[in-house]
């Protein structure tokens, strides 16, 4: 498996974290689970293969233009063939900044992207699937966003409250409710609900929640850190409320998670 991150041109840098490309060695189907991270996605098929998710009772084919909405909740996925993605990985304010749609919508599902954002999107795709280098691939993409852009109505002063107030709850030392934190921008809390609901998909205690486990998650991985010192170094209670929190968002307890299995899991906490 091959994956690498690169960073967005300046135009985009407040809205784009990263553009990454996938690529499978083989065409060997492999399962996996993708975790809560508090970021929404678009991802280009331009490979062979295809990407599949858990439905009811099996696997579904993706999509080839995915848009992924906030997973709340450990998703099954599947590998089938020989993969190369392009993705596009928004700030978790930011994706409300491409989409008119409210964001909520797009919560625990992949869609089509297509459907969403019309002919453009397919347009690019082909595009894309033509294009022999990667450089001018993402040129292609940071074009296509420049024009998305362009067209939304998202009010902007609203995104940044968002964005500010994501970066207050990100520090390791937040600890306000978020009662004080809405006073302190002059609205309600129950406003400042509304508008991380409008630009995220998630409330502030959810975001938050996903923020610490993420967080959790990059200790673990590392295995050298004591359960209570991450519970602890992450803003958890206790153990026992790390254990509970960790396995809400992953199916399984930080113990018994062993992310060398995860192909998915290995490629973000490498990079």
């Amino acid at each position: 498996m091959k994956y690498r991150e690169i960073i967005p041109g300046k135009s985009l840098k407040q809205y784009v974290k990263y553009y990454y490309i996938y690529e499978s060695d083989s065409d060997i189907t492999f399962d996996d689970i993708v975790f809560p991270s508090g970021c929404m996605e678009i991802i280009f098929n331009l490979g062979t293969g295809k990407w599949q998710i858990a439905g009811t009772n099996d696997f579904k084919t993706n999509p080839p233009i995915e848009l992924w909405g906030q997973i709340l909740r450990p998703l099954p996925i599947r590998s089938v063939g020989k993969n190369i993605m392009l993705g596009i990985r928004f700030f978790p304010h930011a994706a409300a900044y491409f989409l008119n749609d409210k964001i909520e919508l797009f919560n625990n599902s992949v869609t089509d992207f297509s459907s969403v954002s019309g002919n453009t999107a397919t347009i690019l795709h082909s595009k894309l699937l033509e294009t022999a280098t990667w450089d001018k691939r993402i040129e292609s993409i940071e074009t296509f966003l420049i024009q998305l852009l362009s067209v939304t109505d998202v009010k902007f002063n609203k995104a940044a409250v968002v964005n500010d107030v994501m970066n207050e709850i990100k520090r390791v030392d937040f600890f306000d409710n978020i009662e004080n934190v809405a006073s302190r921008y002059g609205i309600t809390s129950r406003y400042l609900q509304k508008l991380f609901l409008q630009h995220t998909g998630l409330t502030p205690k959810l975001y938050s929640k996903i923020n610490r486990f993420q967080n959790s998650l990059r200790l673990v991985t590392q295995k050298n850190t004591s359960l209570t010192s991450i519970a602890y170094d992450c803003g958890y209670f206790d153990q026992s409320h790390f254990i509970r929190e960790f396995k809400s968002f992953t199916g399984l307890t930080p113990s018994g998670y062993l992310y060398e299995s995860s192909p998915i899991t290995v490629a973000y906490t490498n990079n």
